[in-house]
């Protein structure tokens, strides 16, 4: 069951996971850049497609903020995603949802009447301090790249 949703203003729990590559990635290697942390629940699936592709199109637009993608898929499917659809950046495999339970994204959902947990849609921005400036829970797919430029231009929290 996931922890208690996370707030502004609160430190970012730390994580090391194996990215599309298999290498290994630490939050706290990011230090000193703001993060951009999305927890999508399925790679190659609609919503994610649409969600990342949309983070992959605002890429140069946002300066040296770093994006990070985590799902529970393992590293080979998320190397199917990002090859397929040229992301460029880290897609993070939290097969056990040990991260998504520290940042309160993993609990439960519903789909055509059945139920079941999994990841909830969210999105945090991670200042240089390593602190959380922005909190998405529940964010929509397209949403995440228009919450992300808008937060980065001083607006859009919660």
């Amino acid at each position: 069951m996931a922890d208690a949703m996370l707030a502004i203003g609160t430190r970012a729990p730390a994580f090391t996971l194996l990215d599309q590559r298999g290498e290994k990635v630490r939050l706290s290697s990011f230090k000193g850049r703001r993060v951009l942390i999305f927890f999508y629940p399925k790679a190659l699936t609609g919503g994610c497609t649409t969600q990342a592709c949309g983070l992959r199109d605002v890429a140069d637009r946002i300066g040296d903020t770093v994006i990070l993608g985590i799902s529970p898929d393992e590293p080979p499917a998320q190397a199917r995603f990002d090859d397929k659809y040229s992301l460029g950046f880290p897609l993070l495999s939290d097969p056990d949802h040990a991260v998504a339970d520290k940042y309160g994204t993993w609990g439960p959902k519903k789909l055509y009447g059945r139920e079941y947990e999994g990841i909830i849609r969210s999105s945090f921005l991670v200042g240089a301090t390593g602190r959380l400036e922005h909190v998405w829970y529940k964010i929509s797919p397209k949403a995440t790249p228009e919450n992300l430029l808008g937060a980065l231009q001083g607006g859009v929290g919660r």
